[in-house]
């Protein structure tokens, strides 16, 4: 028996915007975790996580892949030429686009989002909850793994005006994608990512940004703002120096402020005002290797550290959460999210 019920449509929308705490932090833990992970313990996972209520319904939203194309569509692909590498090759280590002269070809049998394969599944059933449209790789991601990531670092100095032209069709491309999950769908958010961070630092300075990311970023958000949803972004690693940039687009929601990279303190102090946190839970060091114990201190200090009265935090784990994580430590975050969540915003 869930041991909550979750949120509604109208709590979670009013946590986002900053108009007010839920009856308990809202919480998505299940959106990063799979009970098919743990193979042959896989029951005893999917009972513990059916105690617990996921504030979200999510979909995913069939993106094209790079080389491989639906048979009903061959066009339904982000080049338009087969994969000449071997079986297996990882893409961050190849450029699958090795010569930008091919970009005219590319952009001309470019994928259309009204292939109807983009959506796979009917709506959610309609039950007041949340509803949240994903897809993986925004623009850096997606322009790495089609060049690899060196040329990808070095495109911005030395092929500006091919990105240009690359990120343009992708927005466009993208905007086709929001309006259908809205019509079709009845979505309240469209969700990404771009892990456009390092350990320690941005993958690149705040020029690049500003001029090959910024532009495409906000038009996205705006759009999908005209479309009546939020917009929610997860980006790995340090990004401190992009979250004002963030907040001056639009962004709704930032996931997931990664533990280790950056003081949470800090941000929440500088930023938690003005932008929605997807607090999300360290996966690399405290829930394989921590003790209940660790990971119930751990969701304290975070609901200690980002929670207003108005608002603008949730939680979630801060990856996907892998098969060393300990049936007890999934535990004790679901709990003590629940438990502790309650009473903070009592």
């Amino acid at each position: 028996m869930m041991l909550d019920k979750p949120l509604s449509r109208e709590e979670l929308k009013n946590v986002i915007e900053g108009k007010g705490a839920a009856r308990r932090i809202p919480m998505m833990i299940h959106e990063w975790i799979s009970p098919a992970t743990f193979k042959e313990r896989a029951g005893e996972y999917k009972t513990v996580l059916d105690q617990y209520p996921c504030d979200t319904v999510r979909t995913y939203l069939n993106i094209p892949a790079v080389f491989d194309a639906p048979p009903e569509d061959p066009s339904y692909r982000w080049l338009n030429f087969d994969n000449p590498f071997p079986q297996g090759t990882a893409l961050d280590a190849v450029s699958a686009l090795d010569d930008w002269a091919r970009l005219d070809g590319v952009l001309a049998d470019f994928p259309s989002p009204e292939y109807p394969g983009l959506i796979t599944k009917d709506p959610p059933p309609e039950n007041g909850v949340y509803r949240v449209g994903l897809w993986w790789y925004w623009l850096f991601e997606r322009l790495w793994s089609i060049r690899g990531m060196e040329n990808a670092l070095c495109d911005f100095y030395e092929n500006g005006r091919e990105v240009h032209r690359l990120f343009r069709a992708l927005t466009d491309f993208y905007k086709g994608v929001a309006a259908r999950g809205r019509r079709e769908l009845g979505l309240d958010a469209i969700w990404t990512s771009d892990d456009i961070g390092m350990q320690t630092s941005p993958f690149f300075s705040i020029d690049v940004f500003r001029e090959f990311f910024k532009p495409y970023y906000k038009e996205l958000i705006d759009h999908v703002h005209s479309l009546g949803m939020h917009f929610w972004l997860h980006t790995c690693g340090n990004i401190k120096p992009f979250i004002p940039e963030f907040i001056e687009i639009g962004l709704d929601v930032l996931h997931p402020i990664q533990k280790y990279t950056m003081a949470e303190e800090e941000i929440a102090a500088e930023f938690g005002r003005d932008i929605c946190i997807w607090g999300g839970m360290d996966v690399q060091r405290i829930i394989p290797y921590g003790t209940p114990d660790d990971v119930r201190r751990e969701v304290r200090f975070m609901f200690d550290t980002y929670f207003r009265r108005d608002g603008r935090f949730m939680l979630t784990a801060g990856n996907g959460m892998t098969v060393d994580t300990p049936l007890e430590n999934l535990k004790a975050l679901l709990d003590e999210a629940l438990r502790y969540g309650i009473k903070i915003c009592g």
